[in-house]
Order: structure tokens, then C-alpha cells, then sequence
């Protein structure tokens, strides 16, 4: 306690990490503020039919990532995710579009196009996305004040630009603040709805009809040993001998005792949470493009249930296999093994036993994608966990927090930015936030050595 104390003290002695702390305290102030504020026109006794269709399924899961405003009817009821849907299409355009691809190369330049071309995505994205919001909210009955065309005009331009005062709250963080704004604000939604989530559980075990106290006990632990996995996931770096690799990518059978003194430092998930948001936006299109064609009939009744339903095996299943392949396409991205052999040949480095440039980025690429799999597999168990609690009957707000997105995606983000705190710490001669000074956040990378 004592050293938690001086940890503190240290931290508010340093006054540019004091005033970056307290102006993304701020920014996020704000952004849970303008989340609480309906949409002009909006009755808010009419949002009860509204409040219950995003209690579960898919839009109970983007309710959380807003923090709740997708089902008050907020001005800012689309949230981030607009801006993530531009992000990811940015990416996947720089694995085929030259233009794109050069620009991703031209470092400080390139990236502030990127970053323009971004927001100017975002609000493209957030237009489209705005009208289908409102017809959702008609579908629930939702009643306004006002004409209807004057509400839908209004209330189409409010979203968009809401959606764009969320982007910019996230960049003024990034820039002003402590960590990554966009994530924070994701974050911050999602621990928004874990009192009411808490307190729900609480009664719903406690109270007339529950498994009492035990099996509540037994669920906070369940949900400590599994953070724990998801931080250890995180975090986790697999130091490979050199030799050991060698002998894996050959498809032999690798010595038991590996007697080489030189080591790959790999993530054993470097693409950290990506792949799940990849995989949740997919998963999103279906029910979506069916929804907005207005078709009937069976099969359709049927896919809208399916992929409607977290539960089904079937939603699981296309889950899980979704999360594996985006887990190695966003590894392909995130390291790229030629730039990693054309660096150490620059640089006079080299794998032993191994050719300088094209065969050392090929002997990267088997060794990296030996360790991608078993990292993917984590990955989707940790994904379909919240099904799994919400089939032995935990409530459904709850069960969000026992794996997934939600999980992950706050366990990344606490690191990211614990991590940039110690460093503050360290760099002015301060003990770090931990003893061991082994704090890794999810976007560090392992170093060929």
C-alpha cells in the first residue's frame, strides 16, 4: 500500500503526465456526457421497446461498445464503431491498392493522409449507417415531438456529426492525453455498463429463484482466472531458439533439449485484438444487408435467427473460424517479415544457418506462422466465452464480460496505457508500476536479437 502510494504521489509529482491524465479524464468526462443526451426530438418514454431489443443478441454487444447510447437514442448512438469500420477498410485496401500501400511506406507524410482519408471515411460511413439507425428506431415505435421528415433530417445530421465529435475526442487524446484515444473511449463504454451489469447479476443469483450466494462467488472468480488468461495472452512473448525454429520450419521434429544460444522473441499474439473486431463487424453484415432488403420467407427467418442468436453453434462456430483467419491476416500485417529481413541484412544481422534476405523472410514467415495458430485458437476460445456463460444462465450484460471483445479489448487498453505511464516513471528515475519492470503493453512488438 505504502508503494502505491509513492507510485501515486510520483505520478502527479511529473507534471506533464499530471496534465495529459487529467485532460483525458476530461475528454472522457465529455464523451460520457454526450452520450446521455437524446436526439432532438425524441420522446424518451417511448424508448422502452428500444431498450430491450439491445438488451442481447449482436446489438447488446454494440450497445456495450457504446457505452449504452445505442439504446437511449443518443447523439452519439453510433458511437466509435464508424470510425473502426474506416479503419479496417483502410487496412485491408493497403494489402491491395498500390496508392494505399505506398502511402502506409512514406512514414510521418503518409500516414497524416491516411489519417484524412479516414475521417473523411468516417463520415461517409456514419451517413449510411444513420438512416438505418432511424429505421430501426421506427420499428421500435420510438415517438417524436416534431414532424417526421424534420426529425429524421435532423436527427441524420446529428448522428453523423456526433459520430465525428467522437473521432475527434479520440484523436485530441491521443495527442493530448495518455493512450489511444479511440480505444479509451471504446473502453470507457464498455465499463460503463459493468455496475448495472454487476448489480443485476447480484440480485438475479442472490435473490428468490437463484443459485445464491456460492454461485456468485464462484462467477467472480471465474471472471479473475479468466482476465488473468486474457493479460498472460496479452503479454505473452515466446522466446524460440534458433535452432528449434530451424528444425519446426523444416517439418522435422524439433530436439527436446534446444542447445542454441540465440532466440526469436515472437508475440505469441501479435495481432492483439483486431481480429475479434474484424470478425464482430463481419458478423454484423448478414443480418444487416437482410434486414435492409426487406426479404421474407424461411431461410431468411432463419439466417436473421442464427446469426442473431450469440448462443447458436452455428453463430459460434463462423465466429470462431472468422477470428483464426483475421488473426493471421492481421499478423501478415502488423509484421512484416521482409522489412525484418531486409533490416537485419542492412544492419549485418543474420539467423544462423540461415541465407540473408529472401530465405531469412521465408524462414520468418513458417516460424510465424507456427506460433500464429495456437495464438488464434486462444483467441476464438476467449471470443465464445460469453456464449458459453450465457448457456449456464448468467444475465446476458453480465456474460459480456467473461471473454470477447469486451474483455480483451479493456485488458489492451489498461496495458497500453499503464505502459506509457511507466515509462513516464522510468524516464525521470522513478520506480516503474511494477517491481519486475515487465509491463508490456498489446502493441509491443518482440525484436529479432
Amino acid at each position: 500500500m505504502k508503494r502505491l502510494r509513492e507510485t501515486f504521489a510520483n505520478i502527479w509529482n511529473i507534471e506533464e503526465l499530471r496534465s495529459k491524465i487529467l485532460t483525458t479524464l476530461g475528454l472522457l468526462l465529455i464523451y460520457r456526457i454526450g452520450s446521455t443526451v437524446l436526439l432532438p426530438g425524441i420522446d424518451p418514454d417511448s424508448l422502452s421497446r428500444l431498450q430491450e431489443q439491445s438488451s442481447e443478441g449482436l446489438l447488446g454487444v454494440l450497445n456495450a461498445f457504446t457505452g449504452g447510447a445505442f439504446s437511449r437514442a443518443s447523439v452519439l448512438a453510433l458511437g466509435i464503431m464508424p470510425y473502426i469500420s474506416a479503419s479496417i477498410i483502410i487496412q485491408l485496401l493497403g494489402m491491395a491498392v498500390p496508392a494505399v500501400q505506398k502511402m502506409q511506406k512514406d512514414g510521418e507524410s503518409g500516414r497524416r493522409k491516411l489519417n484524412q482519408i479516414t475521417r473523411y471515411l468516417t463520415i461517409v460511413i456514419a451517413g449510411v449507417q444513420a438512416p438505418s439507425y432511424l429505421a430501426n428506431l421506427n420499428m421500435q415505435q420510438v415517438e417524436y415531438t416534431m414532424g417526421q421528415g424534420t426529425f429524421l433530417f435532423l436527427a441524420w445530421v446529428t448522428l453523423t456529426a456526433g459520430t465525428v465529435f467522437a473521432m475527434w475526442l479520440g484523436e485530441r487524446i491521443t495527442d493530448k492525453g495518455i493512450g489511444n484515444g479511440i480505444s479509451l473511449l471504446i473502453m470507457v463504454g464498455i465499463i460503463a455498463t459493468f455496475p448495472q451489469a454487476f448489480f443485476q447479476e447480484l440480485v438475479s443469483q442472490t435473490g428468490e429463484g437463484g443459485a445464491g450466494w456460492v454461485a456468485f462467488v464462484i462467477e467472480l472468480f471465474a471472471l479473475f482466472v479468466i482476465t488473468m488468461f486474457a493479460i498472460a495472452l496479452t503479454q505473452a512473448v515466446r522466446k524460440i531458439p534458433v535452432q528449434y525454429a530451424k528444425q519446426v520450419a523444416a517439418g522435422g521434429r524439433p530436439s527436446a533439449t534446444p542447445t542454441a544460444r540465440q532466440y526469436l522473441p515472437i508475440k505469441v499474439n501479435a495481432a492483439g485484438v483486431m481480429p475479434i473486431i474484424f470478425a464482430q463487424a463481419i458478423m454484423f453484415i448478414p443480418i444487416t444487408v437482410l434486414q435492409a432488403s426487406g426479404a421474407e420467407g424461411d431461410f431468411v427467418a432463419n439466417m436473421i435467427a442464427i446469426f442473431g442468436n450469440l448462443q447458436s453453434w452455428q453463430y459460434n462456430l463462423t465466429f470462431a473460424l472468422l477470428i483464426i483467419v483475421f488473426t493471421y491476416f492481421y499478423t501478415a500485417i502488423q509484421v512484416n517479415t521482409n522489412n525484418i529481413a531486409d533490416d537485419l541484412k542492412r544492419n549485418g544481422g543474420f539467423v544462423p544457418g540461415v541465407k540473408p534476405g529472401g530465405p531469412t523472410a521465408e524462414f520468418l514467415d513458417v516460424v510465424l506462422s507456427r506460433i500464429t495458430f495456437p495464438g488464434s485458437l486462444l483467441l476464438a476460445v476467449i471470443a465464445i466465452l460469453p456464449a458459453l456463460a450465457m448457456t449456464v444462465g448468467m444475465n446476458t450484460q453480465w456474460s459480456y464480460f467473461y471473454g470477447g471483445t469486451s474483455l480483451l479489448i479493456t485488458v489492451g487498453v489498461i496495458l497500453d496505457t499503464l505502459q506509457q505511464v511507466e515509462s513516464y516513471l522510468l524516464n525521470r528515475h522513478y520506480d516503474g508500476l511494477m517491481k519486475s519492470g515487465k509491463l508490456r503493453g498489446r502493441t509491443t512488438q518482440g525484436s529479432m536479437m
